[in-house]
This record gives structure tokens, C-alpha cells and sequence, in this order.
């Protein structure tokens, strides 16, 4: 999104030989008048879960599946099942409120353009800086359409007196399919095409037609594909979060719904950042820059996601509410060749920096 010139433009125009301060003070609602208050980000996650539903329903004849077809085994109830496919993290940052600030501008002072997120994240001082969005969600898959075996059978197969009867004659039907199928293939067949292609369709056409018999007698499994996406915020370290719970017969179920097997989040530091110093030389020094813009110096973290018996995901990354808070000096904007500052949307960390 392009710059919010929150500030006016009256007030960011340059005012040749004054070096009146940009004051930046904590955020107290309502007592900004004239300025602009802005949040550091957190670091969130998008979390994009993709499963395959998988519905297996037996055929008519599946008692027959043995008897005719030599067929043992074939599903006798309907079942469903699920899995997970595949887990993803995407980052996105969003407004922390105990980092909240407010830049107040005096009169006659050479005040910066301020570029701010929809939802009041910080994004650049003095340069134009796109919003980030989130990708689109990948498109649910649904299952193919079954085909109906019954548009395939003959007339005295549906005139059969009994399920056992019919059964038979669709047995033989299969069986019919299969000789003239080999026999068109040896090219022994009365109507055997001499073109390439019209001898691919006919086959195609038979394979059709004998699967969609067989289904009587093996049953069907179709399968869709389904997307779940939510988000979650690391508020602290954690080794074995619950970030989801998943069940083979019902996907993806609430966190406290014990039907389904956890899914766990953990969320690690891999480094650590200096202390802030106590030093009262150091102090001093920073007092002088407390009128400064607050960004964040974001900490790494390595992220997983994992259940008992797997790891689906990790990555390691910046992430703002694992950092500190530092100061831009004042005295970077408060001259007339001021100052270019672009920060991250997702961690709230500097950018670039020009002048």
C-alpha cells in the first residue's frame, strides 16, 4: 500500500536553518494530537494444513467379488479416513500491544512521512513502502464423480429376478470386455482399426466400461483434498505446544476434542541477544536518544511442527517478540537531508537505511 500521510503536508516540509526534535513518546490513548502512534510487529504464523479425505464404499456385489471375479478381500462396510498431507508455516506480523508509540510533532519542525501497515505497523520513515500480504490459499480438491456402473449394464442384467443372478451376468459381461479387449490388441478382433489413435480410444472405451462393472464387485475409493488455515502467535518459548489435534476417521478436530491425536508446535531460540546494558555512561547516552523511533532487534527462533510419530515442517527465522527494542536517534530526522528508513513488516527489525 502506498505511504499514509498521516503527519499532513504542511507538516513535512522542510524548514530551512530549524533543528526543533520529532518527539517519539509511549503510546497513551488519546493524548496524540498531532502526530502519529504506530505499533512494533509480532511475529504470527499462518498455519495451512492440507488433508486427503479418503471414502471407500463396497459394490453391490461385493459378496459375489470372490465367487466370480476371484476377487478376496474387497471392502464389505463404508469407511473413511484421513491423512495429512502436508503442514505450512508462513510468517506475518501483527501489532504488539505493550510496543506501542506515539510521534508527536512540535510546530515548525521538520517532521518525517510515516508509512504505516492497515493495522498500524510501522513501515518506513520518509520512502514509500508496499503492505505484505499473505498469498492466497491453495483451492480445495473434491473428489471425482463416480461413475455409474449401472448406465453400462445390459437389459437382462437389470431384468435379473435376483441380486445373486444379476451378479453373474455382470461377471460374464467383464469377462466378455477383457476377450475382446486382448483380442483387438493381438489384432484379431473383426473390427480392428488400422489407425493408432481410434485403437487407443477403443481400448479406453472398454477399460471404462469393464472398471465401472468391476465396482460392483470391488467397491469405490475416492478421494478430495481439504484445506484447514489458522493462526497461531508464539507468546513464549514452548517445547511441545498443541497446536492442532487430528483424527484418522474425522480430520481435523478442536484443540480439546481428545477424539483426535495432537499435533505439537515447538518454538526455540537459537540465539541470544546482548543485555541491556546498565553502564550509567551508557545510560546517559541513551537518555539523550529517548526521542528517537523504537524499532525492533529480532532474536532467531526455529520453528516445528511434529506429532509422535513425524516432523511435517520446520524453519528458522527472525521473530520480533523475541528481541529487544532499540532507538533511531532523532537527530536522523530532524535534519533537512533526512533520513530513509524501511523496516519489516513481520518482525519489526530494520530494513534499509539511506540518507
Amino acid at each position: 500500500m502506498k505511504l499514509r500521510n498521516i503527519l499532513g503536508l504542511a507538516l513535512c516540509l522542510s524548514v530551512s536553518g530549524i533543528q526543533a526534535q520529532t518527539e517519539v513518546t509511549a503510546f497513551v490513548p488519546g493524548s496524540t494530537l498531532e502526530g502519529v502512534s504506530y505499533f512494533l510487529p509480532k511475529t504470527a504464523f499462518r498455519v495451512t494444513v492440507i488433508t486427503e479425505k479418503t471414502v471407500t464404499k463396497p459394490g453391490d456385489f461385493y459378496k459375489y467379488a470372490n465367487r466370480y471375479l476371484r476377487l478376496p478381500n474387497v471392502p464389505t462396510e463404508e469407511s473413511v479416513v484421513w491423512s495429512i498431507r502436508s503442514i505450512k508455516l508462513e510468517p506475518f506480523g501483527v501489532p504488539d500491544k505493550d510496543k506501542a508509540y506515539s510521534i508527536k510533532v512540535k510546530s515548525k519542525t521538520v517532521a518525517p512521512l510515516v508509512g504505516l501497515s492497515s493495522d498500524g505497523i510501522l513501515l518506513s520513515i520518509n520512502t514509500e513502502a508496499e503492505e505484505e500480504v499473505l498469498p492466497e490459499l491453495p483451492e480445495p480438491v473434491p473428489a471425482p464423480q463416480p461413475v455409474n456402473p449401472r448406465t453400462y449394464m445390459t437389459q437382462e442384467m437389470l431384468a435379473a429376478g435376483s441380486t445373486a443372478k444379476m451378479a453373474e451376468l455382470c461377471a460374464e459381461e467383464i469377462y466378455d470386455l477383457r476377450d475382446s479387449r486382448n483380442a483387438l490388441i493381438k489384432g484379431e478382433a473383426d473390427n480392428t482399426p488400422k489407425d493408432g489413435a481410434q485403437l487407443q480410444l477403443m481400448l479406453s472405451q472398454l477399460d471404462q466400461q469393464a472398471a465401472a462393472l468391476e465396482s460392483m464387485f470391488k467397491g469405490t475409493q475416492l478421494t478430495s483434498t481439504e484445506v484447514t488455515s489458522f493462526n497461531y502467535l508464539p507468546q513464549e518459548e514452548t517445547d511441545k505446544d498443541i497446536l492442532f489435534r487430528f483424527s484418522q476417521k474425522l480430520g481435523i478436530v478442536d484443540e480439546d476434542d481428545l477424539a483426535g491425536a495432537p499435533v505439537y508446535i515447538s518454538v526455540r531460540c537459537t540465539e541470544s541477544l546482548p543485555k541491556t546494558e546498565t553502564d550509567e555512561d551508557i545510560a546517559k547516552k541513551k537518555a539523550k536518544m529517548e526521542k528517537g523511533v523504537y524499532y525492533n532487534v529480532p532474536a532467531r527462533a526455529k520453528v516445528a511442527v511434529f506429532n509422535n510419530q513425524q516432523e511435517f515442517c520446520s524453519t528458522e527465522l527472525p521473530m520480533g517478540q523475541f528481541g529487544v527494542v532499540e532507538i533511531l536517534a532523532n537527530t536522523l530526522f530532524d535534519k533537512q537531508a533526512t533520513t530513509k528508513v524501511t523496516f519489516f513488516q513481520t518482525t519489526g527489525g530494520t530494513k534499509d537505511i539511506t540518507r
